[in-house]
């Protein structure tokens, strides 16, 4: 059988941009990162299960107030190749 052209893997759905922050403040010298700036067309219900894939991602907890994803520990690093994957642009901490 001659091999046909290969498809391109499927390029995730663009989301839109979120900023990662880092903060430290108010929170008894624990560092937190905070997902923020969804756009407005994603639900509340979305961040909701975005949440729990990055908490389940990065084995620590987390929590989703005002439209923003609080996740407890300093892993910037999984936390943007997960909302990368997820097709989300992602600004802020390196």
């Amino acid at each position: 059988l001659p091999a046909g052209p290969e498809l391109p893997a499927p390029r995730p759905v663009k989301r839109g941009r979120v900023v990662l922050r880092k903060e430290t403040a108010h929170r008894g010298g624990k560092t937190v990162i905070v997902v923020h700036e969804f756009a407005p067309q994603i639900t509340g219900k979305q961040i909701d299960e975005i949440a729990t894939k990055l908490k389940k991602a990065c084995g620590c907890g987390g929590t989703v107030k005002d439209r923003q994803i609080e996740i407890q520990g300093d892993q910037p690093g999984k936390i943007r190749a997960l909302l990368e994957a997820e097709g989300f642009q992602v600004a802020g901490v390196k």
